[in-house]
């Protein structure tokens, strides 16, 4: 099966993450991280970031949704081939926790489509070993 969309819409996401222990307050379970993502357009076709919805996931199993336009107050167009890197962050109660979602794009034709963006975790330093 040929899906042609795949070839014009591919964008590829890249996360790297830090655990932030000046701004974390372990006695108040108050745990931040920072993410630094990385989003490229490996498509043939020109699209624009319109929103994000996140699920974050504590060691507690409790899930927060997050949705919004954009991301840190940006509508990114990436031409094919471009790139788009910005870094963001979440406070979990607990030391250990994962992030997963999905980006909504828009194609310059007009097409509107989901990015995924794949579990990542969030732990400090010495929580896994």
């Amino acid at each position: 099966m040929n899906d042609e969309k795949s070839s014009h819409h591919d964008i590829e996401i890249r996360v790297v993450t830090q655990y932030i222990p000046e701004q974390s307050t372990p006695e108040d379970d108050e745990h931040v991280f920072a993410y630094t993502i990385t989003i490229t357009n490996a498509g043939t076709e020109t699209a624009q970031l319109i929103s994000r919805h996140w699920q974050i996931t504590d060691a507690n199993d409790e899930v927060l949704e997050v949705r919004g336009d954009g991301v840190v107050g940006q509508q990114p167009i990436l031409e094919p081939g471009e790139s788009y890197r910005y870094t963001s962050g979440t406070v979990l109660k607990t030391p250990v926790g994962y992030m997963q979602g999905s980006y909504q794009m828009r194609s310059e034709s007009g097409d509107e489509f989901d990015a995924p963006i794949p579990a990542f975790s969030l732990s400090l330093p010495s929580a896994l070993h």
